[in-house]
Order: structure tokens, then C-alpha cells, then sequence
């Protein structure tokens, strides 16, 4: 793909040629179990639920468009990873995906630890009692101010990206009194196979330090010198939404060479390894995405291998699923406006959203799947692309899927697995006001985080 692409996405307003569409599912009424949330199910009246209650409830209640948050599935992938890592490890929730502080609430009482990448991120986090030991702070640009906050505040790790931030940091720690701990992030030049604007390991690009050339090294070299840094571990992170696991080996084999490198130049074991998130997950029917046990299995016998091999204690292992625990648990749910055909090729179905609330499809090109929520149809299926309301022609919600032929205005549809990142990239394009998140649970509703105003954006709009 052209790093020149369009800004709305590489295909922000082609046709594909006849006979390059998936094929329609066998039934169009059908809620797969692999993309929805675990209590998403169908009533006796072919009305889709989430945690007991209705989406046509939901709609009425709150609004459209919403996201529709499982809580009890949110809890559970959230305990599978706590569970599946142990004691002996460390899981944080990447908050990039999404944050809130009803679900900085529910990682705390679950086990999780959490980790953040702005001075905001942390304040949300801290503001919702998330003990500040059990946070990392991220970021490849930090600025004093959230250096010294985080400081402060008495993070258990904060990651350094760069040459400039060891110094940063060790120097604000030293003002503070206080001796921080912290992480060095490197690159090791390997390419998950992913999106390219995702995959963050290959050494040409923004993120961390990288091995290549002895940077790594003379990194870890420095972070030894001073007195306000306690170097812990090594970070490594090596793309998004990624299934094959062979990406992990390579990384763990070059971090771990790093380590044996690390003592036998200064004596030291350093105690953990961190190697990120972007394990993927289930956008349609045809990802087959790993089950937490699995990922940890492989992941602990990937890094002991690795440690035996060099004569090295196993260090502790650092996870950070974000996407793999709250995308899933979410859905997004539109109303149908305009449907509009066009003769030998598709319909085109416009919601009341769009890329103000999911901007992954103009972005990264990302496939989504998608239901009549509202009611059951026999009807034949209809190709669509189901779009947005925006002044934009790459303002696509589902570039290819199928709906009922009898889609009518008025009708519910839902599109799973955004709780990651759609409300955490959602914009006011157009002045859209960003959709609230609601979470369900038990039977009972409420709103975690409330949909925006028009007194909202005319506040801040000063002129």
C-alpha cells in the first residue's frame, strides 16, 4: 500500500469489478458467536439483545448511533487473561483502545494492571483509583509536564522511547527524589503482518530504539549510569491485530540476545521482558483469532526456549491486550436513513453515523461485519456498502456485506466488534457529536460515557 494513499483510504471510492464480492451467508439472521459479544442473542421476536435487553430498547432510551458495551464480556476476556498469565506475569490493559473510568473500575477489581499513553490517559486512570504502581506509561514523545506527573504519581513503569527521554526522565525523577522505574523500548526489526500504518517493529518508524547498530545497547548502557533511572526490563512491541505467533519468536529470540548481551557487559540480569499487544481479533466470520490460554502457552514457551538457549533466568513476562479484551464486547448501533440502489452494482445504505465514530474502515481499509438488529427477514439478500452521513466519499462503515432485500429507512443495524479504538478515534467531523457509550449488564443499562451536545462543541467554541 502507498504511504501517499489517499487520506480517506486507498479505496475511498472504487468499484470492484463483478464477482470479487464475499459470497451471502447462509442466513442473514444469523449472529455469529465469534465477532458478537457473548450475551448478544436474538428474542422470540428476532430482536437483537445484549445483556437481557433489547436494542430497540436501547435505541429508544439512548439514541442512535450508540455503542453498546458488554460489561459481563468485558469482565470475563478481561479475567481469561488474568487467569491464563497467572501470577508469575503481568497483564496491562493497552487503554488506547478504549478508556473510561467505569473500565479503568473493572480492570482494577478484575486483577488487570493498565497502561497508558498520554498525561489524559493517566488522569482518567488515576481519577478512577487505578493504584499508580500498577500502571506504564507509555508514549514516544512525553512531555515534562506528563513525565512529572507520572512521576509523581508513582507509576510502576514508564517506558523510554528515546535517548532524550532516559535523560528526562532520570532528571525529573532526581528533582523528585524519587528513583523510577522503567523500560526500554526497541525496535528488533520484525514486521507483524499487518496493516503497514499498524505494524510498529520495523526500525523506520517512530517507536522506540532500535537494536540495530548497538543503539539498544548503548541505551540500556546509559539508563545504567544514572541514579534517578531503575532499569527493569526490556519492551518490545511488534504491530496490531496480528494471529501468527512467529512474529513473537523472532522478537523474543533478538530481546533475549539483548539481555544475554546486557550481562555479560554489566553483570545483570534484568528481571522482565514486556512484549506488548496486538493480538487480533474476530472483525468477521473468516478470523480465527487465539484464545488467551493459547497466546500465553506460547508465548511463556517462546521466551523460556529463548532464555535456555542463552543461559538466562526466564525473566517476568508483560502482556498488553487492549483491542483483545474490550473489541469484541462492543457494538455500534445506527439507524437506516437513505438506501440507495445502484442498477448492476450494489445499495448504497447510509446510517446516522459513520467516520466520525468509526474511522478504521477510511483508515486502515478494515473490514467489519454487519445485522438487521432491529428484526428477522426472510427476504433475499442485498449486496450494500453501508456508509456514513458525512461530506466525504471515504465516509464507509461496511465497504461490502450483505442485508436484507426488504431494508427499510427506520431499521436498526448493528456492526460488531468496535469497542476498540472507534470511540477512542471518533472526531467531530462535520460537527458530529460523538456517540455515548453504553454499557449493559444483567438485564439493566446505563451510560459510561454520555453523548456529546451541541452545548458541548459551542463551549468550546470561543469566537
Amino acid at each position: 500500500m502507498s504511504r501517499s494513499a489517499h487520506p480517506a483510504g486507498p479505496r475511498h471510492a472504487d468499484v470492484l469489478p463483478e464477482g470479487h464480492y464475499p459470497p451471502p451467508p447462509a442466513d442473514l439472521n444469523a449472529l455469529d458467536p465469534k465477532v458478537w459479544a457473548r450475551t448478544v442473542t436474538r428474542d422470540k421476536d428476532g430482536v437483537v439483545t445484549v445483556g437481557g435487553i433489547a436494542v430497540t430498547e436501547l435505541a429508544e432510551r439512548f439514541g442512535t448511533p450508540a455503542y453498546i458495551l458488554d460489561e459481563a464480556d468485558f469482565r470475563a476476556r478481561a479475567r481469561a487473561w488474568r487467569t491464563a498469565f497467572g501470577n508469575d506475569a503481568d497483564v496491562f490493559y493497552a487503554g488506547k483502545a478504549f478508556l473510561s473510568r467505569a473500565v479503568v473500575r473493572w480492570l482494577h477489581e478484575e486483577g488487570l494492571n493498565l497502561d497508558v499513553c498520554s498525561g489524559t490517559e493517566l488522569a482518567t486512570a488515576l481519577s478512577a483509583g487505578m493504584p499508580a504502581e500498577r500502571i506504564a506509561f507509555h508514549g514516544n514523545n512525553k512531555s515534562m509536564a506528563e513525565i512529572r506527573r507520572a512521576v509523581e504519581a508513582g507509576v510502576g513503569r514508564v517506558v523510554l522511547d528515546s535517548f532524550q527521554e532516559i535523560v528526562r526522565v532520570a532528571h525529573v525523577a532526581q528533582e523528585l527524589g524519587r528513583r523510577q522505574r522503567v523500560q526500554i523500548r526497541v525496535t528488533v526489526g520484525v514486521e507483524a503482518h499487518t496493516h503497514e500504518f499498524i505494524a510498529t517493529a520495523h526500525e523506520d518508524q517512530k517507536f522506540g530504539i532500535p537494536l540495530a547498530g548497538g543503539q539498544a545497547a548503548e541505551a540500556v548502557r546509559r539508563a545504567l549510569q544514572l541514579d534517578g533511572l531503575e532499569l527493569v526490563g526490556i519492551h518490545s512491541h511488534i504491530g496490531s491485530q496480528i494471529f501468527d505467533m512467529s512474529g513473537f519468536e523472532v522478537a523474543a529470540h533478538r530481546v533475549v540476545r539483548l539481555l544475554r548481551e546486557i550481562r555479560d557487559e554489566h553483570g545483570i540480569e534484568l528481571p522482565e521482558i514486556d512484549l506488548g499487544g496486538g493480538l487480533g481479533i474476530a472483525y468477521t466470520s473468516d478470523d480465527d483469532p487465539r484464545e488467551p490460554h493459547e497466546i500465553a502457552k506460547a508465548l511463556r514457551e517462546i521466551v523460556s526456549g529463548e532464555c535456555e538457549v542463552a543461559r538466562l533466568r526466564t525473566p517476568r513476562i508483560s502482556v498488553e491486550p487492549g483491542r483483545a479484551i474490550v473489541g469484541p464486547t462492543a457494538f455500534t448501533l445506527y439507524e437506516v436513513g437513505t438506501i440507495k440502489p445502484l442498477e448492476g452494482l450494489r445499495t448504497y445504505v447510509s446510517v446516522d453515523g459513520g467516520m466520525s465514530d468509526n474511522i478504521r474502515t477510511a483508515l486502515y481499509d478494515a473490514e467489519y461485519s454487519i445485522a438487521l438488529a432491529s428484526r428477522v427477514s426472510d427476504a433475499e439478500p442485498m449486496l450494500v456498502r453501508v456508509v456514513g452521513k458525512h461530506c466525504e466519499s471515504g465516509d464507509i462503515v461496511v465497504r461490502d456485506a450483505f442485508l436484507p432485500a426488504d431494508l427499510a429507512p427506520g431499521d436498526l443495524v448493528a456492526v460488531p466488534a468496535t469497542g476498540a479504538y472507534c470511540r477512542s478515534m471518533a472526531s467531530n467531523y462535520n460537527h458530529a457529536l460523538r456517540p455515548p457509550v453504553v454499557a449493559v449488564a444483567d438485564g439493566e443499562a446505563r451510560v459510561i460515557v454520555r453523548r456529546e451536545t451541541e452545548e458541548d462543541l459551542l463551549r468550546l467554541d470561543v469566537g
